[in-house]
Parts: structure tokens; sequence; C-alpha cells
């Protein structure tokens, strides 16, 4: 039996979370490389017994979203810093990208390479965490509620349309 009307309601519901998450990375200034934001991706599967949906992102795509307590600084996470800080590397890479120096008080460029900025930047988050920007979860949460509405009138629609189709078959065979 194909589930075509719930499988289309599943690809909806993946495309507009998917697309939905982009738009908050963006505009929540998340989307300096692309990394992200290019790895989001989903899948709707339609089994022999049922059909699911998965989505993937970059693995720290996960803690942008849920954030990450500091050693200072609490958020309502699971994940948290507590012996090991962040990698300098990506940081170094990430302040380059943007065009972030170091300045002294008077607002002049200081010396200091952008490891020195890297290591500055992971020490602040190991401190104070970083917040959750659930830019993945809210777009997620809006449309899962708008699924099962949708998802069983769907589905009510593809049960129509296989009884149609072997009643019709029935009734061939006769």
């Amino acid at each position: 039996m194909q589930l075509t009307k719930t499988q289309e309601t599943l690809e909806a519901f993946k495309n507009f979370v998917i697309q939905q998450a982009r738009t908050r990375l963006t505009k929540g200034d998340k989307n300096v490389s692309k990394e992200l934001y290019n790895s989001l991706k989903g899948n709707v599967k339609a089994m022999a017994n049922s059909i699911s949906v998965e989505f993937e992102m970059e693995e720290y795509g996960i803690y942008q979203d849920q954030g990450v307590s500091g050693t200072k600084k609490k958020y309502n996470t699971p994940y948290s810093y507590t012996t090991k800080m962040p990698p300098v590397k990506p940081l170094s890479e990430w302040a380059k990208k943007r065009g972030i120096r170091l300045r002294d008080e008077k607002g002049r460029f200081k010396k200091g390479n952008y490891n020195s900025i890297g290591y500055l930047i992971s020490r602040k988050i190991y401190k104070e965490g970083i917040k959750p920007s659930l830019f993945f979860t809210k777009p997620f949460e809006q449309a899962f509620k708008k699924l099962p509405n949708e998802l069983v009138e769907n589905f009510g629609l593809d049960i129509e349309d296989f009884l149609a189709f072997t009643l019709k078959e029935d009734r061939l065979k006769k």
C-alpha cells in the first residue's frame, strides 16, 4: 500500500523544519561559515510497515541549538563544560573569517595572532557557556504541533484511495 499523501505531508514537515532552521541560523548571526546551514538535511523513509523522518546536521549543531552551560553561567541544557575547554583551532578560524582583532584600551589594534583570539574566546565559552539558540528546536516544535491533524487527515485519504483501488480490482476480477 502506497501512503502517498502521508509521505507528502512528512516531506512538507521536513522541508519546513529545515527551511525555518536555516532562516533562524542566518537571522541569529550563526551562519558565518555556512557549514551548519549546509549540513541541515532530512530524509523521509517509507518502509513496508512504517514511515520515518530523520534529520541530520554537523555535530556541533546540537550545542548551538540546545546550548552548553559554562563553569560560571548555567543554562537549561543537558550539556556543560566541566574540565575540558572548547577547541581553539575552529574558534581561531571563526575569528579570522569574522575579522576579529585584539584592541587596546584606546581602540588601537594590539599584537596577537588569531590563535590568541581563539584561546580567549575558548576560555570565555568555557566559563560562560553557549546560550541556547533553539534554531532547530523551535521550527521542529512549531511544525510538529500542526503535524498530527495533517497526518491523520492524509492517512485517512490514503486509506480511502487504497480501499477504492482494492474494490475496483475486485470488481475487475469478477
